[in-house]
């Protein structure tokens, strides 16, 4: 599926390209954490639905008001952070194949940050259930950009905690 093409309300250009492995646009901080979830089909699938239909977010504390109860491209989402910061954002891909399932991200006007975030879950080829988190993003917001590099610490440990909640849900090994 192509990325949806950019409208106003989108906060960047590049949406949809976390797609593209690696990618990050100047001037844009890039964030990549990959988590062993656990082993097997099982696993993947309970992971897989965890994430598509908002578990994994709402078992981490976050507020998510979602416009259906599954991603979809489209679908606009606003996260409550600490019960205060409201981050709107708007889906801007899914996927969903036997080995891999997932979804995309974009920040809209109001959002602290500016950029776009990606949670997969994928099965290797040896049964390897795996969560990767990337995201390409800037401060947007006057306190956001105050908080600098503790920001993006931040969002680095978040999205390490994704993994172990989401290991916690699909019922994956522990480390």
């Amino acid at each position: 599926m192509p990325p949806i093409k950019p409208s106003n309300d989108f906060t960047y250009a590049d949406v949809g390209a976390t797609r593209e492995p690696g990618f990050c646009p100047p001037d844009f901080h890039a964030l990549h954490v990959r988590t062993r979830i656990g082993e097997g089909h099982d696993v993947f699938e309970r992971a897989s639905e965890a994430v598509l239909t908002w578990e994994m977010h709402r078992a981490m504390g976050v507020g998510i008001d979602a416009a259906a109860d599954r991603a979809a491209p489209d679908v606009d989402v606003t996260v409550t952070l600490a019960g205060m910061i409201k981050a709107p954002c708007r889906v801007v891909w899914t996927v969903e194949e036997p080995r891999r399932a997932g979804w995309a991200y974009g920040t809209l006007s109001g959002h602290p940050e500016c950029g776009e975030e990606s949670f997969v879950v994928d099965r290797t080829g040896d049964g390897t259930v795996w969560l990767t988190i990337s995201a390409f993003s800037r401060a947007a917001k006057w306190y956001a950009k105050a908080g600098g590099p503790a920001t993006r610490g931040l969002q680095h440990a978040y999205a390490r905690r994704c993994g172990v909640v989401l290991r916690r849900l699909s019922g994956g090994a522990e480390d």
